[in-house]
């Protein structure tokens, strides 16, 4: 375990497809969605204690979600939780978590990853992060861990990596495909050099911000201005002037898709983002019909293939339904088709202008 060895783990969102549920007040990274009693950025902090120390994890969120953030996390420290005064998307992120911890530590080698992917193998991640941190503390290169895709699927990005240059078991990456098409993602896996983009970064401090100087200088130069700034009380002022004016894209448009010298690490480890109901469906036990029911009082007759979540105290009688999302929060209750679940998002939205922002 090295002493350079960061965390960053991005909590900022909304979880807009995981609605009812997930809110704005409170998002899914704060919510219990695999019922073993702890919210999935708890989950992922202790998954992260594996490979580094607590001090050593630091938490990129939307400042309104500070409080939440020290409430689920309370070893953290003040600076350890780097408040955005804005969502402009992970470019402007992870360049403002790469100066703070390059500031920090001008060794730093820094792992972003997002709070709400469920990890079964978390041994073997833990394995996969540390194998990437030998290599990117030796190497200038930005690297990623790609998930061995079992299926055709299309809400995942695709890198496709160069199978014959394997550094042990480090491989160079060719390209990366944001979200096919079905015909293209079929293609991709019947390839066999494709992996699923996890959203799982590891590289120094120092090469990332390279990157940026390079790719995306705008952000670079805005956020470059708080070298002085950050890791003093100086730092949020700095951020909340500077952060908003920085353009909103994706690290993977603004770096991933440019940089030269960027690798992937071929992972197997059970891996789902949870981005919406139905991951959470694929990845939780079923009964003998198919279904998954988060409830202590839910009554089913001939159901089949279904969600259903309840409140505890809340008696749900389901009867003659397939393939169905039932979300009951007790304000809000969704009842849609699994195979629809994308618009779930779209849903939201029409909520909040037919009945106000309080539901979402």
């Amino acid at each position: 375990m090295s002493n350079h060895t960061y965390i960053a783990i991005m909590a900022g969102g909304v979880g807009s497809r995981f609605w009812p549920a997930s809110r704005e007040a409170r998002p899914k990274q704060f919510l219990d969605i695999t019922g073993d009693g702890r919210s999935l950025l708890r989950i992922t902090f202790e998954r992260f204690l594996r490979v580094t120390t607590a001090d050593k994890i630091f938490i990129v969120t939307n400042g309104k979600y500070q409080q939440q953030v020290m409430e689920h996390i309370p070893e953290l420290e003040d600076n350890q939780i780097l408040c955005e005064p804005s969502r402009n998307n992970t470019a402007p992120c992870v360049a403002y978590t790469a100066f703070k911890l390059h500031q920090l530590d001008p060794e730093a080698n820094i792992v972003i990853a997002p709070s709400d992917a469920l990890i079964v193998n978390e041994s073997l991640f833990a394995d996969n992060i540390n194998k990437a941190l030998t290599y990117t503390a030796e190497n200038d290169a930005l690297l990623t861990l790609g998930i061995a895709p079992d299926r055709p699927h299309t809400g995942y990005g695709y890198i496709q990596f160069l199978g014959e240059e394997s550094d042990n078991g480090v491989y160079p990456v060719k390209r990366f495909t944001e979200k096919p098409d079905m015909e293209t993602a079929k293609s991709f896996i019947t390839s066999g050099d494709y992996l699923w983009n996890a959203g799982i970064f590891i590289w120094r401090a120092k090469t990332i911000l390279e990157a940026y100087e390079q790719f995306a200088p705008e952000i670079y130069a805005l956020l470059s201005q708080g070298m002085s700034c950050y890791n003093t009380p100086e730092e949020q002022a700095f951020i909340n002037e500077f952060y908003p004016q920085t353009p909103k894209i994706s690290v993977d448009y603004a770096i991933m898709e440019n940089a030269r010298n960027i690798h992937t690490i071929p992972a197997q480890f059970g891996w789902s983002d949870l981005g919406a109901w139905g991951a959470l469906y694929n990845e939780s036990p079923k009964d003998s019909s198919g279904n998954v029911i988060a409830g202590e009082r839910v009554i089913t007759e001939d159901v089949h293939n279904s969600l259903i979540r309840a409140p505890k105290d809340k008696l749900i009688v389901v009867g003659g339904v397939d393939d169905l999302l039932i979300i009951d929060e007790g304000d809000v209750l969704v009842v849609y088709p699994r195979s629809r679940e994308q618009e779930v998002k779209a849903l939201r939205k029409r909520a909040s202008d037919s009945y106000g922002e309080e539901y979402v």
